[in-house]
């Protein structure tokens, strides 16, 4: 946990949110500022501040999180399809320092992003 950390103080319980799915290695909610009709954000509970701070050891956490997206998203009735983003560093789009997937869906998705 970083103590100065979002999405740390979320998992947490000190900062509130819309909890959509939680077990013992991540946690997911909805996102404040949505970009499609779902957007949801699934994060680990333990600290890694992007794709780009990944260990090999965390290779099997990488996986749940996205196995786990498409049982949120299958849950969420995203049978349309959906979009899975996970923005990486100041260029590629991530504002917050802690790993995150955007699971996007419930509109039709356009090429390329942005």
């Amino acid at each position: 946990m970083s103590s100065d950390c979002i999405f740390c103080k979320i998992v947490a319980g000190s900062i509130p949110a819309k909890r959509v799915y939680e077990d013992e290695l991540c946690l997911c909610f909805a996102d404040l500022n949505p970009q499609a009709p779902t957007h949801l954000l699934v994060i680990p509970k333990v600290h890694i501040a992007s794709l780009a701070e990944a260990e090999p050891a965390q290779s099997s956490l990488l996986g749940h999180l996205l196995t786990k997206s498409a049982e949120i998203a299958r849950a969420a009735g995203l049978d349309g399809g959906y979009r899975v983003i996970l923005n990486t560093g100041p260029d590629g789009g991530q504002t917050v320092d802690h790993l995150h997937l955007h699971l996007l869906g419930g509109r039709h998705m356009t090429w390329p992003p942005g």
